[in-house]
């Protein structure tokens, strides 16, 4: 008796799970958008035209994070779409994602002075083998 009546619930849950309706970003050739929320729904705003590549529409939506902090913005990040894809600028970097809640891929890194660079570009000591070696620090010595 219990069987067929928590089958039947799980059945009813996924029906409504597979209602809800997801926002999906704007697919339109070259065009990044930066999203603001108003009501509760997404807004797109048209950031720039022409772009050729989803960095370039990351760079764009990074310089409107930098322009509100100079205006006195508290907000550390922002959200963009282009082509179809979700950008997400914070402080630790740049990511993108299909959906506004699901996973993200980690594209782009801040460098220690804030700038994005992509994770694996940035190199200290490479020996020949092409493992990456951390400095030692200097020895220090009492009374210096």
């Amino acid at each position: 008796m219990i069987r067929p009546f928590l089958i039947a619930s799980i059945l009813a849950a996924s029906l409504i799970a597979g209602c809800t309706q997801q926002v999906k970003a704007p697919t339109d050739v070259g065009v990044c958008y930066a999203i603001e929320t108003k009501d509760g729904a997404p807004v797109f705003n048209v950031v720039a035209r022409d772009q050729a590549q989803i960095e370039t529409c990351a760079a764009r939506l990074e310089e409107v994070r930098l322009r509100f902090r100079s205006l006195g913005s508290t907000r550390q990040e922002i959200t963009g779409a282009y082509q179809g894809q979700f950008i997400f600028v914070d402080r630790r970097g740049v990511s993108f994602g299909r959906t506004l809640e699901g996973s993200r891929f980690f594209a782009l890194a801040r460098t220690g002075d804030g700038r994005l660079a992509v994770p694996g570009a940035i190199e200290r000591d490479v020996t020949e083998l092409g493992v990456v070696v951390e400095e030692a620090a200097a020895p220090t010595f009492p009374g210096q």
